[in-house]
């Protein structure tokens, strides 16, 4: 009896380590790439995969800045918008940030899911190039990217008196 409960308790243990180690690889592989986002982008978010942008029905990808539209039966993977979206406006056009794997290989579902939400909530997005949030200065395009210095240098002795080093950050 005594084996018994003794061999249940290291399975429990076990089991309890692959699931803290499991935990512990999806904290680490997520990274924030606030500095990686366009300008035209929503503010709030600190970690974004891809833009679905319901109005024309195509995507961005955030850590390739590529756009990805559908055409003649294929994706198309760009750095621009084709020539028959070329007069839409990325800050004003709705965007939804979606941090899910290839979510244009389920597009009806994105599609059906924010169609509507485009129409109740056009006007109601604020977008980085607008924002005073200092965490956006260092994006190139930003505005006020020339004060990013000032404030990286702010936010990195806050990190050091809190005992976070630059080399543990991924």
């Amino acid at each position: 009896m005594k084996k018994t409960l003794l061999f249940a308790a290291l399975i429990i243990a076990l089991l309890m380590a692959d699931n803290v180690k499991a935990q512990v690889k999806v904290n680490v592989n997520f990274d924030v790439n606030i500095g990686r986002q366009p300008v035209w982008g929503p503010v709030g978010y600190d970690h974004v995969e891809y833009y679905y942008m319901p109005d024309i029905e195509c995507y961005y990808y955030v850590p390739r800045h590529k756009f990805i539209y559908f055409d003649n039966g294929d994706w198309i993977f760009s750095s621009q918008l084709p020539y028959r979206y070329s007069n839409y406006d990325l800050e004003h056009g709705y965007k939804v940030v979606v941090n899910e794997y290839k979510p244009y290989m389920n597009h009806p579902y994105y599609r059906d899911k924010y169609t509507r939400v485009v129409v109740e909530h056009h006007d109601l997005q604020p977008v980085i190039r607008e924002s005073n949030d200092p965490r956006y200065y260092q994006i190139k395009e930003h505005p006020h990217h020339g004060e990013w210095k000032k404030y990286k240098e702010k936010y990195d002795h806050e990190d050091h008196d809190r005992g976070e080093h630059d080399h543990d950050r991924r």
